[in-house]
């Protein structure tokens, strides 16, 4: 078969026969003609920890990949679980923590059981315990689970909680999954005797280690090269979610609404080197954050405030527009970064002097807010195009949407999301200042306001490219207040800005249905079954965005951004005369702080979203301040890097 093709569907499984009794087991007997047919056989292999995808490509024409144990760490019953539930949720929206859950022969003892679902039924979501194997048993296939799985028995508890230790063993040539243990020497043999539809699954023990992820390989028609699914759209990335839709699609069997993993597939070429390198960039993105870009900002900081201590008023006028320019230049950096992977001190010296540089560059060819201008939309645009032809740099950039934490796999993240929000008024605004003639109408800025927030949200909110519905809130928003700043008048502010958002959520529906991307806003509220559904949307975002805010309440950044929102607040007045006859640039920032303050609304990660979007905003009154028009300035050159 062709790499990339479809795995092809067998014929209607064959169906076993199911007798009544009390316990609701039965012993399965091969239906009529069951022997003349060829029954597809699913088996699942829990292979040692450790196991590598390059050991798993050693079996014969197995499909390799990765696979994401979960969001965050959890451990390797939670694992198990979301494989059986075909859905998973973060691990804080769980009011108690994972209960013990002791595997007995015949299943989970009940008062255990009853324990694991009053947890999933306390969470906003369709969290289903046992609905994988209970699809099965539904369809009259039996699910066999073998001594020594482990917790890996848990994929094959049915919503009561039993397991059935001999369901696949008792009729070898009718359909069924089996589930067992087993090492790389039995899963090389069991490769080369699959036949027909018949599925062999190796799933490495759970849990990886920190910020890693699992082996997965597939053996079966269909299935060569690296596994992908398009839960992630990234090649040799899937999740654990994905297998239970994978299996019952193999079996001719409906998916659960409740479950939202997607099928998983094959394509390409099986290249365990390239396994490697993803997920040694994956492991990184996460413990990086915090040394390239959370340090370098405090070192710009400190040598703007240095400068001030230095030569006052002076070295701010400097520093300022510097630290404002190399702020705006930083994601671009990241996304080079992220093509070149290097270590971790190469990445840090590129971030910490390469932005700056390119600030020093371009405050030398466009002073000021034309420096802005060209530094914010360059960072825009980086990301704009790579989302649109993939997101093949996004997902590796430190900015991106961090995939082995398990939530966000393509597209853009809420960090990205909270930059390009700020970014594209500022940016807009800046370029009006610093281009245009004083004399132009405020209503072709209007207009140049709305195009540029119509371009982003096209780029950054459609689930075929940037995949973040936050995009069509925060950027239209931004927008609308942006242009009611350059055109005025109370009332039609207040419609523009209530219009705006939901006339971009509207034509964000409708081009996820035409596009088919199969979007969250498509899946989660377009598909959701009714009003109970779109409140557990509502309710899992409101209750993450709270777990944000509890997460950075101890850190001083938080209370910074918190600080400056109150005195900027106070002293708008003020601010707004830093910018002076450049009253666009002013709608611009006007624009970057509504977005800001709709999207730590909007957002589950409203904190983060707050303290980026601040020290943006920030950035550019301090720009604001440096460069505005002073009586005393007139009479000399400016000199240095500022000139308007």
């Amino acid at each position: 078969m062709a790499a990339g093709a479809s795995a092809p569907q067998p014929s209607r499984h064959c169906q076993t026969h199911v007798s009544d009794n009390p316990g609701g087991r039965g012993d399965e007997a091969p239906a009529a003609g069951c022997a003349r047919r060829d029954p597809t056989r699913i088996t699942i292999a829990v292979v040692p920890r450790g196991t590598t995808p390059a050991q798993l490509a050693r079996a014969n024409g197995m499909a390799i990949g990765l696979l994401s144990a979960g969001i965050g760490r959890v451990p390797p019953a939670q694992t198990f679980l979301d494989t059986s539930q075909g859905n998973r949720v973060p691990p804080v929206l769980y009011d108690v923590d994972l209960p013990p859950l002791p595997i007995r022969s015949a299943g989970i003892p009940r008062v255990a059981w009853r324990q694991l679902e009053r947890r999933a039924q306390g969470v906003p979501a369709d969290i289903v315990p046992g609905l994988f194997a209970n699809a099965l048993r539904v369809a009259g296939l039996p699910v066999g689970v073998l001594a020594a799985a482990g917790a890996g028995a848990l994929i094959g508890a049915d919503e009561a909680g039993r397991i059935d230790g001999s369901g696949a063993a008792r009729c070898r040539r009718c359909p069924g999954v089996e589930v067992r243990a087993a090492g790389l020497a039995w899963v090389r043999q069991a490769a080369r005797r699959t036949r027909g539809h018949d599925l062999l699954i190796a799933l490495e023990r759970p849990p990886p280690p920190s910020d890693r992820e699992l082996s997965l390989g597939i053996a079966g028609i269909g299935f060569d090269g690296t596994l992908t699914s398009d839960s992630t759209r990234m090649r040799g990335y899937v999740l654990s979610t994905d297998l239970a839709p994978t299996i019952l699609t193999r079996l001719g069997l409906g998916v659960p609404d409740e479950m939202t993993g997607q099928t998983i597939r094959a394509s390409g070429e099986t290249d365990p080197a390239y396994l490697s390198g993803l997920e040694d960039r994956l492991a990184v993105i996460g413990p990086r954050r915090g040394p390239v870009i959370a340090t370098n900002l405090l070192i710009w900081v400190g040598l703007a405030a240095l400068a001030g201590v230095a030569l006052g008023a002076r070295g701010l006028r400097l520093s300022l527009p510097l630290l404002a320019v190399s702020l705006a230049w930083l994601p671009a950096v990241l996304l080079v970064t992220a093509a070149l992977e290097p270590s971790e001190l190469v990445e840090r010296l590129i971030a910490g002097a390469g932005a700056p540089a390119l600030a020093v560059l371009t405050l030398r060819l466009a002073p000021a807010f034309g420096a802005l201008a060209i530094a914010g939309g360059a960072s825009v645009a980086g990301y704009a195009v790579d989302v649109i032809a993939g997101s093949s740099l996004t997902e590796l950039s430190l900015m991106g949407p961090n995939p082995a934490f398990g939530v966000r796999f393509y597209g853009i993240g809420n960090e990205i999301e909270a930059t390009v929000a700020a970014l594209v008024p500022i940016a807009t605004g800046a370029a009006f200042a610093a281009w245009a003639p004083p004399w132009i109408a405020v209503r072709r800025a209007a207009l140049g306001f709305a195009l540029t927030a119509i371009g982003a949200v096209a780029a950054f909110a459609p689930g075929r490219f940037g995949a973040d519905v936050g995009a069509a809130i925060g950027i239209p928003i931004g927008a609308a207040i942006a242009i009611a700043a350059c055109l005025g008048g109370g009332g039609r502010r207040a419609a523009l800005v209530i219009a705006a958002p939901l006339a971009a959520l509207a034509a964000l529906a409708l081009a996820d249905l035409v596009l088919g991307a199969d979007a969250h806003l498509t899946r989660s509220v377009l598909h959701a079954g009714g009003l109970d559904d779109l409140a557990q949307v509502a309710e899992r975002r409101l209750r993450l965005s709270a777990h944000s805010f509890g997460h950075y309440a101890g850190t001083a950044v938080l209370w910074i951004a918190v600080a400056a929102i109150l005195a900027g607040i106070a002293g708008r007045r003020r601010v707004q005369s830093w910018f002076g006859p450049r009253r666009i640039a002013w709608a611009g920032f006007a624009g970057a702080a509504g977005a800001t303050a709709a999207g730590t609304l909007a957002n589950d990660s409203g904190a983060l979203v707050l303290m980026i979007g601040t020290a943006l905003c920030a950035a550019t009154a301090g720009l604001a301040w440096a460069t505005r028009p002073r009586p005393a300035a007139r009479s000399r050159p400016s000199g240095g890097l500022l000139l308007r």
